[in-house]
């Protein structure tokens, strides 16, 4: 079998309704209203970094406090609801960046509709990507006065971290995770921004995605970046080039789940020596 076809096998096989219990898809997918489902998958996808047993706790805290409706709490947020989120934090977020994403969603709710609606007013159809449509995205949003928040317009590192930065150079894995939640119509994924093709999108960058694409040549760049995450979508692309995100789901799982690890290689279904020489080995492989 050529990589191809090991890739599509894995993705043909690939049980996605058992690992999504595993994943903050799991969240959005407990609602029907697809504004309910936009609201709960962007809250979702900031928090999606660090150890998963970590982060998914603090999702679930997060819209419990919300309560049975994401999206009417958000677009109606009251700032004496700011209570609610007392002691709420994670990682690098304290409870005030925690309410300030809120608040900063619920802006651009009542301005634009949707967060489909400020995508596309940034979003241009005539470029190979997403590019231009996340930065806009995500100025749009660090733009916004967040002084009845903090009392002046701060912007403190834990509620920037939210919003990584293509222009800048961030792969900004946790703002494409979304985006393929929201674009792709396949699997687990929602497709219920219906104006973007699917191979418009950017691969969600993390380390299991990175040491999997380096190990199978998808790339021989070695800093986690915007331009790595565009590189190895393009290979992707080679194999289908109107989906090339189809195989993400399944390969970071790969990961996650202990299958792409230090010492096990020979194993692996993607083992570099049954397609290529092998003479990189990825450092988590070391």
């Amino acid at each position: 079998m050529n990589l191809k076809e090991i890739l599509d096998h894995f993705y043909e096989g690939y049980d996605f309704e058992r690992r999504k219990t595993n994943d903050p898809i799991k969240f959005p997918h407990r609602y029907k209203d697809p504004a309910d489902i936009e609201v709960v998958a962007f809250i979702s996808s900031c928090f999606a970094y660090g150890k998963v047993n970590l982060f998914m706790p603090k999702i679930e805290e997060i819209l419990k406090r919300m309560g049975e409706n994401p999206y009417e709490f958000v677009i109606n947020l009251d700032l004496k609801e700011r209570i609610l989120f007392d002691g709420v934090k994670y990682r690098f977020n304290s409870d005030d960046d925690i309410f300030c994403l809120l608040y900063i969603v619920s802006t651009i709710l009542r301005n634009y509709g949707s967060l489909e609606g400020l995508f596309m007013s940034h979003y241009r159809n005539d470029e190979p990507d997403i590019f231009s449509g996340l930065n806009g995205f995500v100025e749009t949003m660090l733009n916004i006065d967040t002084s009845p928040i903090y009392g002046t317009n701060l912007k403190p590192k834990g509620l920037v971290q939210f919003f990584p930065s293509p222009k800048k150079g961030s792969a900004c894995k946790r703002m494409n995770l979304f985006l393929r939640w929201m674009i792709r119509d396949r699997d687990i994924d929602f497709g219920i921004w219906k104006r973007i093709p699917k191979n418009k999108l950017i691969i969600p960058l993390d380390t299991h995605i990175a040491c999997i694409s380096r190990c199978l040549r998808f790339t021989e760049r070695k800093s986690d970046d915007w331009k790595l995450a565009v590189e190895i979508t393009e290979s992707l692309k080679r194999f289908d080039p109107d989906d090339p995100l189809k195989y993400d789901f399944a390969l970071c799982h790969h990961g996650i789940s202990g299958a792409c690890s230090k010492g096990n290689c020979g194993e692996c279904k993607f083992s570099v020596d049954k397609f290529f020489k092998v003479d990189y080995i990825s450092p988590l492989c070391r």
